[in-house]
C-alpha cells in the first residue's frame, strides 16, 4: 500500500438504498473534490473551509451535473485516518455512486484496498493495532454481547491492561542491558525486588486475558450448545421451535437426523448456536453410527449441552433415565448440562410433579406444543457468566492476540524460572525481550511485520 497516495471507495454497502457515502483520504483528497464541487448557494473552495463542516452543491463533470450532494470535510490530523479525509453523501443510486467514483479515479486517485482506511489511521498513530482490529469486530457484531466487546476492545480494553506493565518491563529491561554493559564491575541497577513483584503481577493479568478467550471467542461467534438425546425425544422440534422455523426434519421414524445440523439465535443480548444432533442409540446402521459419533464430538466442542429426554418414556424406566443423566454428567464432566424433560403436554399434573421431584434442576417442556421455552431460555442465560461484560472487564476475543499472550506468558514464565534459579542475567535478558516483542505485537508498538499487517487489513471490507 502507497500511503502517499490519495485512495476512494464506497463506504456504505454497494447497491440501491437512499443515500451512499464515498470517502477519499490523502494529501490531495480536499483539491480533487474542490475542482469539481459547485456549491449550492455561493462559490465555495472547499480547501478554505474549516474542519468537520458540511457543504451543499453538486458534483459536476465538466459541465454535467452528477447529483446533488453533501461533502464533509475533515482536515489533517483531525480525521480517522488522521490525512485530509472528504466523505460524499449522494443519492444510494448505482449508477451516481460508480459515475462519482470513476470520476475522481481519473483525478490522481486510485481505489482503496482491503481496511486501507483503517490502516492508514493505525500508520498515522490514530489508534494502535489492536484498536484496528476491533472496527472489523464492531461491523461484524450480531448481538448486543458481541458489540459491547468490540467497543471496549476499540476504545483500548487490552491496550490499557497491558500499556502500563509493558512501560514498567521495559523500564527494567532496560536497567538489565545496562547491567549487562557493567557485567564485569559486579553491580546491580534493577531492583530485584521490584522486578520479582512486576513479573508477578504481567504473570497474573497474562493468565487472566488468555482464561477470557474462551469465554469470549464464543460471546463472539455464538456460544456453542448441543442438543443431545436419544431418537425421537424431540430434539430437531425443539430446534426448530427455538428458531421458530423449519430447519430440522421432524418424523416420528427414529434415526431421521444423521448429521449434526446448527443455527444461531440471540437471547436477552447474547448469540446462541444450538446443534441439533443425531439420536443416541445402539445401532448397527454405519451412517448412523457415524451420526451419533459425531454427535459426541458435538457435545465435546459444545459450552452448554442440552440432554433431552422423552418424560413419558421416564414412568417405566425411572432408574434406566436417572442412571442416562449420570452416565452424561460424568461423560462431560467440565460442561453444563441442562436436563430438559419434553412432551410433557401428554403427562398429568401429578405425573409431571413426580417427575420433577426425582431429577434435580429438571425443565419441563414440550417443544411440539412451545410450552416451557422461555424457561429455558432463562436457564441458558443464567449459564452465561456475562459477570465480566457488565463490569467492563477486559476480554480477549482475537485469536492473534490469544497467541501473542500465551508466547508472552512462556517468556515471563522463563524470566521468572531464571529469576528463582539465579541464572544470569545476559540468558534471561533475551526471555525479557521476546516478552516485550510478543505485547508490543498485540498493539503494533514492536516491529509488527509488515505481512501481519497485510494479513489483519485484508479481513476488512473496501471502504473501512
Amino acid at each position: 500500500m502507497m500511503q502517499q497516495d490519495t485512495i476512494i471507495a464506497l463506504a456504505t454497502p454497494s447497491g440501491v438504498g437512499a443515500i451512499s457515502v464515498i470517502r477519499l483520504s490523502g494529501e490531495k483528497a480536499i483539491d480533487i473534490v474542490d475542482a469539481n464541487f459547485k456549491s449550492i448557494k455561493k462559490s465555495k473552495v472547499l480547501k478554505n473551509q474549516k474542519s468537520h463542516t458540511i457543504h451543499l452543491g453538486h458534483i459536476i463533470d465538466k459541465d454535467t451535473i452528477i447529483d446533488e450532494v453533501l461533502v464533509s470535510i475533515f482536515k489533517n490530523p483531525r480525521s480517522y485516518t488522521g490525512e485530509n479525509v472528504i466523505e460524499i453523501s449522494c443519492h444510494g443510486s448505482s449508477f451516481i455512486q460508480q459515475e462519482i467514483i470513476q470520476l475522481f479515479l481519473q483525478k490522481e486517485c486510485r481505489m482503496a484496498d482491503n481496511g486501507e482506511f483503517t490502516m492508514r489511521a493505525f500508520l498515522n498513530g490514530k489508534m494502535d493495532l489492536s484498536q484496528a482490529e476491533a472496527v472489523a469486530d464492531v461491523i461484524a457484531s450480531n448481538s448486543a454481547a458481541s458489540h459491547q466487546m468490540a467497543i471496549q476492545q476499540m476504545r483500548g480494553g487490552i491496550t490499557n491492561e497491558l500499556k502500563e506493565l509493558r512501560a514498567q518491563l521495559l523500564d527494567f529491561a532496560a536497567l538489565i542491558e545496562l547491567e549487562l554493559d557493567f557485567s564485569g564491575e559486579d553491580v546491580e541497577f534493577a531492583d530485584r525486588t521490584k522486578f520479582k513483584e512486576l513479573v508477578a503481577k504481567i504473570t497474573f493479568v497474562l493468565k487472566r486475558l488468555i482464561d477470557s478467550f474462551s469465554f469470549g471467542n464464543a460471546m463472539k461467534n455464538g456460544i456453542p450448545v448441543a442438543i443431545i438425546g436419544e431418537p425421537n425425544v424431540g430434539k430437531s422440534t425443539l430446534l426448530n421451535t427455538l428458531l421458530n422455523e423449519e430447519k430440522a426434519i421432524v418424523s416420528e421414524i427414529a434415526g431421521t437426523t444423521r448429521d449434526a445440523i446448527e443455527d444461531e439465535i440471540i437471547i436477552d443480548g447474547v448469540a446462541f448456536r444450538f446443534i441439533d444432533t443425531a439420536g443416541i442409540r445402539e445401532t448397527k446402521d454405519i451412517i448412523e453410527s457415524i451420526g451419533i459419533k459425531k454427535a459426541y464430538e458435538k457435545a465435546e466442542n459444545a459450552q452448554l449441552i442440552i440432554f433431552l429426554i422423552d418424560s413419558n418414556k421416564f414412568a417405566y424406566s425411572s432408574e434406566d433415565f436417572l442412571q442416562e443423566i449420570k452416565t452424561i454428567k460424568e461423560r462431560f464432566p467440565n460442561k453444563r448440562v441442562l436436563v430438559i424433560a419434553n412432551k410433557v403436554d401428554t403427562l398429568s399434573c401429578h405425573d409431571a410433579s413426580i417427575l420433577q421431584s426425582e431429577i434435580e434442576d429438571l425443565i419441563l417442556l414440550s417443544a411440539k406444543n412451545k410450552t416451557g421455552i422461555d424457561e429455558l431460555k432463562n436457564q441458558l442465560t443464567s449459564l452465561v457468566n456475562i459477570g465480566a461484560l457488565s463490569n467492563n472487564e477486559t476480554i480477549v476475543t482475537n485469536s492473534r492476540h490469544f497467541e501473542a499472550l500465551n508466547n508472552a506468558l512462556i517468556a515471563i514464565t522463563s524470566v521468572q524460572q531464571g529469576i528463582d534459579l539465579e541464572i544470569s542475567t545476559d540468558l534471561f535478558s533475551i526471555d525479557i525481550r521476546e516478552c516485550l516483542r510478543h505485547l508490543g505485537a498485540i498493539t503494533g508498538d514492536y516491529d509488527v511485520d509488515k505481512d501481519i499487517l497485510g494479513h489483519i487489513f485484508s479481513n476488512f471490507c473496501i471502504g473501512k
